[in-house]
């Protein structure tokens, strides 16, 4: 959509906090608390060698921040067929992969205020995205290639931030169907996850959905616009308690399909 002096109104998340307005190469948005944090860390990327972020351009002093818009296309609902594909699935875990490399690589000041609302609870020692949902990722030639909106990155393992992935990609949720424990190992081997991780990424993922039920919870009771209508127009908390329910009954079906023979040896 277009606004007024040629100014683009780009789609946003339920937790971007007002309008996000592109002008020319800069998208205009609200700014995190910790914004001065993360603008350093996607500094930090860029000088490890990962290309899959905006670079940060200015913070405006009135709560909002400047970052390079990132050309490209993503999937928005209702979500294109494209965005389906397995092809698309192996490419997620790639770009993922790609940013914990770079993100191993840069050091992070734990006291910086990362929000912990998606956190890993466990921790980590790097910094992970945990939010690449479908409308994060940024495609180009039909493969991810960046991510956008680091607000909820903060200290974490990096196969929880494949957990959180998952269930928005696979998804790991009673739709998905006989596919899923198949588009799981794909979104694994994309990555190049390692054995051991392969092993527990189911009970990461259940963990990860908790995570998110809580995060649904808070932002309900806080009255924050969008999320009682969201919540109420995807079948309410007994829709979790079914998606819950769900992973927890494939969970055997899930290990057995990531941990067969053939897992690619990982790459770290």
């Amino acid at each position: 959509m277009t606004g007024e002096n040629g100014e683009d109104i780009l789609a946003g998340g339920l937790g971007s906090g007002g309008a996000i307005i592109r002008r020319g190469n800069v998208v205009n948005r609200p700014a995190p608390p910790h914004a001065a944090a993360v603008h350093a860390h996607l500094r930090a990327l860029r000088r490890a060698g990962f290309a899959g972020a905006p670079e940060p351009v200015r913070l405006t002093g009135d709560g909002r921040e400047e970052l390079t818009f990132l050309p490209g296309e993503v999937a928005l609902p209702p979500f294109p067929a494209w965005s389906q594909g397995a092809g698309v699935l192996r490419s997620v875990g790639a770009l993922l992969r790609r940013l914990h490399r770079a993100s191993a690589a840069v050091p992070f000041d734990p006291d910086a205020g990362w929000p912990g609302e998606l956190a890993d609870p466990e921790g980590g020692p790097l910094l992970c995205h945990n939010d690449v949902c479908r409308e994060n990722v940024v495609f180009r030639d039909g493969r991810a290639a960046a991510l956008i909106d680091f607000d909820f990155a903060a200290p974490g393992r990096p196969v929880w931030d494949l957990a959180m992935a998952a269930r928005y990609w696979v998804p790991m949720r009673p739709e998905a169907g006989a596919d899923a424990a198949a588009r799981l190992r794909i979104l694994a081997d994309g990555y190049g996850l390692g054995a051991a991780d392969r092993a527990a990424l189911p009970r990461i993922v259940e963990q990860a959905t908790r995570r998110g039920r809580e995060f649904v919870a808070r932002r309900v009771a806080a009255g924050d616009p969008g999320y009682p209508e969201l919540l109420a127009s995807r079948g309410g908390w007994a829709a979790w308690d079914r998606v819950e329910e769900w992973q927890a009954a494939h969970r055997a079906a899930f290990t057995a399909a990531l941990t067969a023979p053939g897992v690619p040896r990982s790459a770290c």
